[in-house]
């Protein structure tokens, strides 16, 4: 009996001192270098405006005012706890009535097709990006709400596209976020913040 009490509080010393090094030490090592090397990724690639933060970098934000660019929809519902895609059949009537519904909340027609990415979420449902393209393609509903230039709209676009492979990528990007303060800054905001809410 006494082995046992022995080797039972042996363990329990081991157990501790594990989770002491492999859970709090190893956390706190690669918290603390991160925050040396890259501070605003490690802590979330946060933006702020006028020392508050408006959102990140890295997960969409639901938009639905005319003078904002709309993100990808979200299977999500935007949520950054609750990422992931939905598991319905890309065959299944609750995708094409969701892409059914994107196609007729912008407006498209066989002239003017909606990019795909604007009518299907993306596989975590938060991608903070769409093409330059499906930017593109909301610059004139953007223009006519906000009372400028559709081509002010565009080259606002254009100033923060970039190709995330370098000359590899064809298509470039624009993270809406950061294009929706963009445009605040630029033209004003109506709402006097970029939230939707």
């Amino acid at each position: 009996m006494q082995t046992f009490k022995h080797a039972l509080a042996s363990s329990l010393r081991v157990a501790a001192a594990t989770l002491l090094i492999c859970v709090g030490g190893y956390t706190s090592l690669v918290l603390g270098v991160a925050q040396g090397l890259a501070a605003p990724t490690a802590s979330g690639s946060l933006i702020r405006r006028d020392g508050a933060v408006v959102g990140s970098r890295l997960i969409a934000q639901g938009f639905t005012r005319p003078e904002y660019v709309w993100p990808r929809p979200s299977a999500a519902d935007y949520d950054g706890q609750g990422a992931g895609g939905s598991n319905a059949s890309p065959a299944g009537p609750e995708l094409r009535a969701r892409g059914v519904e994107q196609v007729a909340r912008y407006g498209a027609t066989e002239a003017r097709p909606l990019p795909p990415e604007l009518a299907a979420a993306s596989g975590g449902g938060l991608d903070p990006h769409i093409t330059v393209r499906a930017a593109r393609y909301q610059a004139a509903r953007v223009s006519v709400a906000r009372g400028v230039e559709e081509a002010d709209v565009v080259a606002t676009i254009d100033a923060l596209a970039f190709a995330p492979g370098g000359p590899l990528t064809e298509d470039r990007l624009v993270n809406v976020l950061e294009l929706n303060l963009a445009l605040d800054e630029r033209f004003g905001s109506r709402g006097g913040e970029v939230s939707d809410e």
